[in-house]
């Protein structure tokens, strides 16, 4: 999967994120702000701290991280097996 490479916060709990293939926008995650604990979010400053972990998760704390693969699937609008190709080949044994 693809690292981001660069993150920074934006106004109304959206992300600016570039990833190591040259993807790259901005990703409204609003609706996560009052979700558990999200809710540090709306502490003064405590959105704009974002960072990017060495693991790739976009990171606020050591508790609080995003993975960067749902992300980069929300700002391409790409599907899983698309980015994931083993997915295809997994049968489902129900």
């Amino acid at each position: 999967m693809f690292k981001p490479v660069s993150v920074k916060a934006l106004p109304g709990y959206k992300l600016w994120i570039k990833y190591e293939n040259g993807e790259e926008g901005e990703i409204d995650i609003s609706h996560l702000a009052e979700k558990g604990i999200l809710k540090i979010w709306k502490v003064a400053g405590k959105f704009e701290d974002v960072t990017i972990a060495q693991s790739g998760a976009i990171k606020w704390s050591d508790d609080v991280e995003l993975c960067p693969d749902a992300l980069y699937l929300k700002l391409t609008g790409k599907q899983p097996d698309e980015i994931f190709p083993n997915l295809k080949k997994m049968g489902v044994n129900a």
